[in-house]
Formats: C-alpha cells, structure tokens, sequence
C-alpha cells in the first residue's frame, strides 16, 4: 500500500513514551492528594516526585547504570509505588520478584534476570541471607524497614530511608529509546521453570493510558477518577498490580498502601481513609467479606474491579449485599495485563441489582485498541454468537514480545501472529466475553467438555459453601470426571447435600447429569498460587493422592 508521508521539520522533537512522562504528569491537577502507606507514613504529589528523584540519586550513586536490573522484594508501599517510576526512569530495568514462590524460585528468577541490585523488605532478609551465596549477579542491597533495622550479613548498601534523606532532591532523568526494556516479573505455569515477562516504556506507556480512558470515561464502568481513592488489593509484583498504580499517578488520585495483607487490616483501611476502588482476586474478596472488621462495615459505594479467576455467583452475590459495586476484567501476566472489563449499556444499568450480576461476572467488552478473536482446534475463527466455544487470540500494542532467554516459548505463545491465552471463552453478540475455562482445565468426560468454572459457580450458590474448587481426575471408564474440594460453612453438610442440591440445575437444563462431581471432599482451605488464585495443579496432586 502506498502511503504518504512527509518529511518533519530537521529540529521537530520525537516525543519518546517513557514512563517520566506518567509521573510528571502527576501533580497538575490535584498535586494535595496523599500517598498513603497503612498508618505509618503519608505525604502529597510533589513530595513523591521528589522522592523519585532522591531514589534515582541513590540507585546511580551504588553503581545502577542504564540496562541494570534491579530487583525489589517488598509488600504493597509507597517505597515499591517510587521504584515503579525511578529504577526505569534511569534506564535500568525493574525485576518484580514474585516474594510468594519457593526459595528455589525465587532463586531461579533473580538469576534469570542478572538482578545486580537488591531492594528487599526486612522480612525477605532471611530468605536472601539463605540465598546469597548461590545469587550470581546481585552486589548490593538496600535495606527496606518500617521499624528497627535488622543485624544481617547481607551486602548493604543503606536502610532506604536514610539514603533518600542524603541525596539530591533533583535528578535529570534523560530521554531515551522508548523500546527500552522498562520491567520483568516471572510467570509460572503447569510445568518447568517461571517464564520471564517484559515489558516496555512504549507498552507501559500505552497501556496506562489506555487504562485511563477505560476505567474512568465510561458510565458503564466509572472506576478510577480523579476523586476516588485507590488502594491496590493485587500485589505490587503481579503484573504492576495490573498496571493501575501508573494509572493512579498519573491522575493525581490518593492512593493507599497497605503493606502486607490482612484481611481486618484492609477492611479497616478501606474504611478510615475512604477508599472507594481496589481490585483484587474473588479468594482475597472472600477473605474480606468473611473477617470480623467486616461484619459492622460499611462498603457502600466501594468499587472492586476482580479477575484472575472466575467470580462465584454466591460470592458475588455476598458482596453486592453489603454495598459494593462489582466489575470484572480479563487479561494474563503476558498482556500487562488489560484486555477487556465489564461496561454496562444502558439496557444493564437499568436492571435491578440482582440481574445485573449477569453481566458484572462475565470478563465484559475487549477494551479499546484490543483485537480479541476465539479460534477452535483448526486454527479457524468462531462466530461471536455466545454459542461457539474457543481458544482466545489477541493483539494490541502492549502485549509483552516474547520471553527472556526462552525463543521456543515465545514462538509458541505467538503463533500465526496472534497471542494465544490459553482460555476458552464465547464471546457474545453484545461483544461480552464469557471465560470457560483455561484449556488445561477443561474436563473431558465420555466425550464431552465440562467447564470447572460453571461447576464452581453453581456449588457456590448452596448456602453452606464457603469456597470451592472443581478439577478433573483421571477415570478409566470416562476419561476423566469432576472432582470437587468444598470449604463448608456448616460442618453438618454431607457430600449428598451438593448432589442434591447441583441435581437441581440438572432438571432445569443448566448441566449435565454426568456433570455432577464424582468426588466430593470438604476441607479446611483450598490451595491458592502465589497471587491468590486457586491452584489446581496442586489440587490435582492432593486428589490423586486421596487428600
């Protein structure tokens, strides 16, 4: 095709996507606004910017230079929400090292990523200490503490806070190649080692600013604005907290920290400091909803944006009794992550409350500048009828490259093209996305596909559920059959009571006969990954060995 383009002016400046561009932006509208970590530590806008500026002082001064890796090991603070903007501001590369996976992990993924500089919480130096001798690459690190400074052997370079009071308030932060990498975290799957994720200045860049325009210009999904008051409810290393902590600064809006999660510590923070958005998981939903702060709060008007996995109708229901506004989104560490979320037309929003929760669980409308298709086992489009059932594929201008160090991985991630999710979905004509289930998770019974998410949803409505997980297990007859693993809320409920009770919906025409759990175990607490959600592979393992 032939196109026209002109030859710009020799001294036009090619205004690079870096993420100081964010950051800068911060303070012109409501520079008053306060960061706020738990109830140890507050300041506005302008002191954040300066604080930036002090950390990038202190990361040059201990030797970082432009395509160093610097890795951080810290609970959700404001410390971590100023290493999002100073390490790649100066060109460095920040390494958000994943604190819930197994020593060995951790291991693996810092010297994956040539982590030369440590930022870690005091918790996290017990691990490094048992680590330090097999760390290849790391040659300092600065010591994170809310209280008194612990004695270690580790290499320090300075307690964070005494460094930042003795450096420079300014920092030129230079322009550079907006292709630069900017982050990396590790994402793991059913086997092998983690997968190393990056990310971009351009692809963070665009992404927040197309996370602006979705969670806060449409009615159907009014979010984050300006006056809301953000607290983080996602870990600060999972994806960038999904990215919405740039979002967050970049309109100037409160944002709240709170540290390590406890569910009454959340809830009460929630409360004293008005927080009316977070996001967050259903597990971690589950756990605030269920905690005594909860019983006399009032969640009002509190907005919470869940994904990661499917959100239970009886948990959604729970919450929506207690005030709050539930919205979903859809997307995967591999596509930073944004891809769809929840926006109502004005035929949903003049709905009751209880039939819209229809529309609030499903993963919502590709979000713009999101190019989504559902291709079935040939590689060949589906039509968006709500019928036909596929693998979701998709495009847009953030999703990561590829992986570090691994092209096979990433060729395979990338195939024809297209990003392949590994989620089997329809998608609706309203545009609606509906999540299935992810491929490895599927039951293939006598020929037929069962979804674990719909099987969980449906368990979840009986009154004395707490929590479920549904997986398939190996049958010679079968091929495979659903297994469930339910936490009660009433030690009286018998296995016979949920097959009852799913024998219900069999008779109305939502499921199968054969749909309904062979197995059917009650436990104190289901297995969670290191973000929260619900990990499957483990329950396969405690299931084959008889839990």
């Amino acid at each position: 095709m032939d196109t026209k383009i002109i030859k710009p002016a020799d001294a036009a400046y090619e205004y690079p996507l870096l993420i100081k561009r964010l950051l800068m932006s911060a303070q012109r509208h409501h520079n008053g606004h306060e960061i706020v970590y738990r109830d140890l530590f507050r300041y506005d806008y302008p002191t954040l910017i300066e604080r930036v500026s002090r950390l990038a002082n202190v990361l040059t001064a201990a030797g970082v230079r432009a395509g160093d890796t610097v890795a951080v090991l810290d609970w959700d603070s404001h410390r971590y929400l100023e290493c999002f903007f100073a390490v790649p501001m100066i060109g460095a590369v920040l390494h958000h090292v994943n604190i819930r996976l197994s020593d060995e992990q951790v291991l693996y993924t810092m010297n994956h990523a040539e982590d030369q500089l440590v930022l870690a919480h005091r918790d996290f130096v017990p691990l490094l200490e048992n680590l330090q001798g097999s760390l290849e690459s790391v040659r300092g690190c600065i010591l994170l503490t809310d209280d008194n400074r612990p004695e270690t052997e580790l290499p320090l370079i300075g307690e964070y806070e005494e460094l930042l009071e003795g450096a420079d308030c300014h920092y030129h932060f230079p322009d550079f190649d907006e292709n630069s990498v900017a982050t990396t975290f590790y994402t793991t799957g059913t086997t092998g080692n983690p997968k190393g994720v990056y990310f971009t200045h351009r692809q963070l860049v665009l992404h927040t600013l197309n996370a602006v325009g979705n969670l806060a210009a449409y009615e159907g999904a009014p979010l984050l604005r300006s006056h809301d008051v953000y607290m983080p409810i996602t870990p600060m290393f999972h994806v960038h907290a999904w990215g919405v902590p740039y979002v967050a600064t970049m309109l100037g809006v409160k944002q709240v920290y709170p540290g390590r999660y406890e569910a009454d510590s959340l809830v009460r923070l929630q409360q004293t400091e008005g927080v009316t958005f977070s996001h967050c998981v259903p597990t971690l939903l589950q756990m605030m909803l269920g905690c005594d702060e909860s019983l006399s709060a009032d969640f009002q008007d509190w907005k919470i944006l869940t994904g990661g996995s499917a959100l239970p109708q009886g948990l959604a229901e729970r919450a929506q009794a207690k005030g709050i506004h539930l919205y979903t989104g859809y997307g995967m560490s591999e596509t930073c992550p944004l891809l769809a979320i929840t926006s109502l037309n004005d035929d949903m929003l003049a709905l009751a409350p209880a039939q819209q929760l229809e529309f609030r669980r499903q993963t919502g409308l590709p979000v713009n500048m999101v190019d989504i298709r559902i291709l079935d086992g040939d590689g060949t489009p589906l039509p968006h009828d709500g019928d036909h059932v596929g693998e979701v594929v998709v495009r847009a201008p953030w999703l990561t490259r590829g992986y570090i160090k691994e092209p096979d991985k990433q060729e395979a991630l990338w195939e024809d093209g297209w990003l392949h999710t590994g989620d089997i979905a329809c998608i609706h004509p309203t545009g609606f996305i509906e999540i299935k289930d992810r491929i490895k998770d599927v039951i293939k019974t006598g020929g037929e596909w069962i979804s674990s998410l719909e099987l969980e949803t449906l368990i979840s409505e009986h009154p004395d559920v707490q929590e479920v997980a549904v997986v398939g297990l190996p049958d010679a007859d079968w091929g495979e059959r659903p297994c469930a693993l339910i936490v009660p809320a009433n030690s009286e409920t018998t296995d016979d009571d949920i097959r009852a009770f799913l024998t219900g919906f069999v008779q109305e025409g939502k499921i199968n006969k054969w749909a309904i759990p062979s197995h059917i175990d009650f436990v104190q607490a289901i297995p969670k990954t290191s973000v929260g959600k619900i990990d499957k592979k483990r329950i396969r393992q405690l299931a084959l060995e008889g839990i």
